[in-house]
């Protein structure tokens, strides 16, 4: 990490901006605008870790919380599936992402996809969905495409072209990894019920690149920050060249409370609680609110005011509204030969052979399938839940299942669409405070019809996969409707209108010039399933308008 050219900014000047959130666009706006000249304060509310940090221990990760600020005890997040109940306290943060620089990139498996041309038009091919705020993107994917490779080659991905992906300005920089035994299965039954498995694209170096090192295999990609690097997170291939810039403060163990607004209703400070407790703000010209799909519709609706009543940037009342989990469905099984999957990756093979909606599937949606280790890869995680479903769950059996299955599984996952309805949405508590005091997000959520129709439609082929390869044992996870998820989409989203949207297609606010919005919030639809690269491409698609506009002295 380059520590050279570090540079503090005092809090009563105004910067050129403030943006909030660090991750997978607020990383990349940091490095991009930093680079071009613009002073930047990037106000954090994890700590700044670096490879150096980043262990294996299960029990700190998925117990602890190490990396997500240490779970729902400390966010008191609630949740309810409709606004006639009380929402309460849960076990698993409703809303899941990383604290820490660098955001949910630094933890994410590093599977991405491209959304395709239909996902920006697919309602004036569809038509409308009754009782759902489905709707087209302001922008298309050849708009879009351009930083889809910027994505590739700068953040850094493994991959090669599937059969039916859409078209590419240029190659992939680095080739796919190697096959795994779950891609080899997976390959196999593809093949025997007429699909196609391809390669699983990765923000995951399979190579050299960018003065990063290749991926050593340890296995621990899923949940785990990486040791060597080789991840593309941002805290990895953004935020080093943001501080050499010169021109880039990371302020880490900072949460912001609240975004004010002059008298001419224009953003001119952001409020923060700094590592010892205190109170904080950072004037500037102009704010940009990077804090994942929950987070920042949140900091929007604590920002109300007397001339914002209902939230800031708030006057179409779409603040928080239209959230989306994407839809899963999940096969485990179990081989007779050892696979020893937990080498490597966790994904290498994935089937897009019904990644476009179908009417005649008699329901809304389409998605991905792939192949993976899961927990399989995590001995704790396995030993916690790695009973067989319907097995037993203590005594020598169980002991002797999980000897045998940790080197046997496989698990298939079916990733779909979400469509976007006002009931599932991110709001405020009444009553119920986060560790800074804050008052705690809110989120009220039940899956549409449609998607819990699509995730046993992508369950069943899966495991027809799963059964084609050869498996032993297949069991097909429960579907249910979702009470927590790490994909938060669409509760900010981009559009022309500014009655039915929150941005404009180039993130500005439609009611505060100078406040910016760019995460999974920005979504109009939720992809097939694996957001993080689109929602990276919109971040450096944002920063060259935000960059002219700045220039133009259009903020």
């Amino acid at each position: 990490m380059a520590i050279e050219n570090r540079v503090t900014y005092p809090l009563d000047e105004a910067v050129d901006f403030v943006i909030i959130g660090s991750g997978s666009a607020g990383g990349i706006l940091a490095k991009e605008l930093s680079v071009n000249g613009f002073q930047v304060v990037v106000l954090e509310q994890g700590p700044f870790r670096t490879a150096k940090d980043f262990t294996h221990d299960d029990l700190s990760v998925f117990i602890f919380g190490e990396l997500d600020g240490g779970g729902n005890q400390v966010h008191q997040q609630t949740f309810r599936q409709d606004e006639s109940e009380v929402a309460t306290v849960t076990q698993q943060a409703p809303a899941r992402y990383a604290q820490t620089v660098g955001g949910s990139s630094v933890h994410y498996t590093g599977n991405f996809w491209r959304l395709r041309e239909v996902d920006f038009n697919e309602r004036s091919l569809l038509g409308p969905i009754s009782g759902t705020n489905f709707a087209d993107w302001p922008i298309s994917y050849a708009e879009l495409e351009p930083y889809y490779t910027r994505v590739d080659w700068e953040i850094g991905l493994s991959g090669a072209p599937g059969p039916n992906d859409s078209f590419r300005s240029k190659p992939f920089p680095l080739p796919p990894f190697p096959i795994k035994s779950s891609g080899v299965l997976m390959e196999r039954g593809a093949k025997k019920l007429g699909l196609h498995a391809q390669p699983e694209p990765h923000a995951i170096l399979s190579g050299p690149l960018n003065g990063r090192p290749a991926c050593i295999s340890c296995g621990f990609c899923m949940g785990f920050g990486c040791e060597v690097n080789a991840k593309s997170s941002t805290l990895a291939a953004m935020i080093p060249d943001a501080i050499a810039s010169g021109n880039c403060e990371i302020r880490a163990e900072c949460a912001v409370f609240r975004i004010d607004t002059d008298d001419k209703g224009r953003a001119d400070e952001v409020f923060y609680i700094d590592p010892d407790g205190n109170e904080r703000s950072q004037k500037a010209k102009a704010v940009i609110l990077s804090a994942n799909g929950a987070e920042t519709p949140r900091l929007l609706l604590n920002s109300a005011s007397a001339q914002h009543p209902d939230g800031l940037a708030n006057s179409s009342g779409f603040v928080g509204r239209n959230l989306m989990y994407n839809s899963h469905g999940a096969v485990r099984s179990v081989f007779e030969e050892q696979l020893n999957d937990y080498k490597g990756v966790q994904v290498s093979r994935i089937v897009h052979d019904f990644y476009e909606s179908d009417p005649a599937r008699g329901f809304y949606g389409g998605g991905g399938i792939d192949a993976r280790p899961f927990m399989a890869a995590a001995p704790l995680l396995f030993s916690l839940a790695g009973g067989r479903p319907g097995g037993p769950s203590w005594g020598a059996d169980f002991k002797a299942n999980l000897e045998h299955d940790f080197t046997r599984s496989m698990f298939l996952f079916g990733s779909g669409t979400s469509i976007a309805q006002d009931r599932n949405n991110v709001t405020i508590d009444p009553t119920h405070k986060d560790r800074w005091g804050r008052p705690s997000l809110r989120i009220t959520y039940r899956d549409h019809d449609d998607d819990i129709a699509l995730a046993h439609f992508l369950q069943d082929r899966a495991a027809d996969i799963a059964e084609a390869a050869g498996a032993t044992h297949v069991w097909k996870q429960p579907v249910e409707h979702q009470s927590s998820g790490p994909h938060l989409l669409g509760t900010c989203r981009m559009g022309d209108d500014p009655a039915s949207s929150v941005i404009d297609k180039y993130h500005r606010s439609h009611d505060v010039p100078n406040l910016f919005l760019c995460d999974g919030s920005s979504m109009v639809t939720s992809g097939r399933g694996q957001p993080t690269m689109t929602i990276s491409a919109l971040a450096f698609r944002a920063s060259e308008h935000i960059i002219a506009a700045a220039r133009n002295n259009e903020i």
